[in-house]
């Protein structure tokens, strides 16, 4: 009976203890919810890291709670217990918690946000999801790619909606008798006149190997884009107008030809040769 009286006090402090810590818990999880409302625009994700927060919190008033009350081979073996179990599903959900912690790390990351347009290894589209396991992507064919977000997170991905500008190269070959300071200059004033230029940018135009049929050349320029669509759409504009400044400038672009010579003389056999 002394011993309960005695430990009586340590009781309720260690009650009053948790019950700070829980307190603090939850407002220390709505204060996060408010910063994170702004910052992280997934809901799964936002709600996950505040449960998380609020999970330690409360943990280390538990612990704290059993320190008052001196049960440190209480507080041990559940150390302990939890350090096992906590080894073996780590172990065993070792993929599914790369995949969440680096969903936590993508919704902190501004390089990637909803609507972008972003190209990872073979897969390219626009962003409708990301989840705690994974980044939903809906491509140009209107077909969803589910990708592993561990993926995103160690893998090189391009984002073509971070810039408001892109440079687009386009690859055409001129004929061996074309006049090539013509051609390089016809098709840097094309370009010029279909594709504004800005600040600093400028058409790049350079002459890259003597090929098997033509001269090859590399032309770059800029223009806007948000998606891979419209670097599609830049280049179909530049054939168009190129071929057409080609066509009014009697500048071939060639095709492959090939030349047959026949070391002996060609004989060609007639119908009715060597019938009696």
């Amino acid at each position: 009976m002394d011993s309960i009286i005695l430990a009586l006090p340590n009781f309720l402090l260690a009650i009053l203890v948790l019950i700070l810590f829980v307190v603090a818990a939850n407002y220390a999880s709505k204060l996060l919810n408010k910063i994170l409302r702004y910052k992280v625009k997934q809901d799964s994700i936002r709600e996950i890291t505040v449960q998380v927060a609020r999970l330690i919190i409360i943990l280390i008033g538990f612990f704290i709670a059993l320190g008052i009350l001196e049960l440190n081979t209480i507080l041990t073996s559940i150390l302990a217990g939890a350090g096992v179990v906590g080894l073996a599903i780590g172990l065993a959900l070792q993929g599914t918690l790369n995949n969440t912690f680096s969903g936590i790390i993508l919704s902190f990351i501004p390089e990637l946000q909803l609507d972008d347009w972003i190209e990872t290894g073979e897969y390219a589209g626009a962003v409708t999801q990301i989840s705690l396991r994974s980044v939903v992507i809906k491509e140009a064919d209107n077909n969803y790619v589910v990708i592993p977000n561990s993926k995103i997170v160690q893998e090189p991905f391009k984002n073509f909606s971070r810039t408001a500008r892109s440079r687009v190269m386009l690859d055409c070959g001129v004929a061996y008798d074309s006049d090539l300071e013509l051609v390089q200059n016809l098709t840097i004033e094309t370009m010029k006149s279909l594709f504004a230029q800005q600040g600093n940018e400028e058409v790049e135009f350079m002459y890259q190997e003597f090929a098997d049929s033509s001269i090859n050349f590399v032309v770059r320029f800029w223009t806007p884009v948000s998606n891979r669509k419209d670097i599609l759409v830049a280049k179909n504009k530049a054939i168009i107008a190129l071929k057409k400044a080609f066509d009014e400038n009697n500048i071939n672009i060639p095709f492959p030809i090939r030349t047959i010579d026949f070391t002996n003389k060609l004989s060609i056999h007639k119908p009715g040769d060597g019938e009696k």
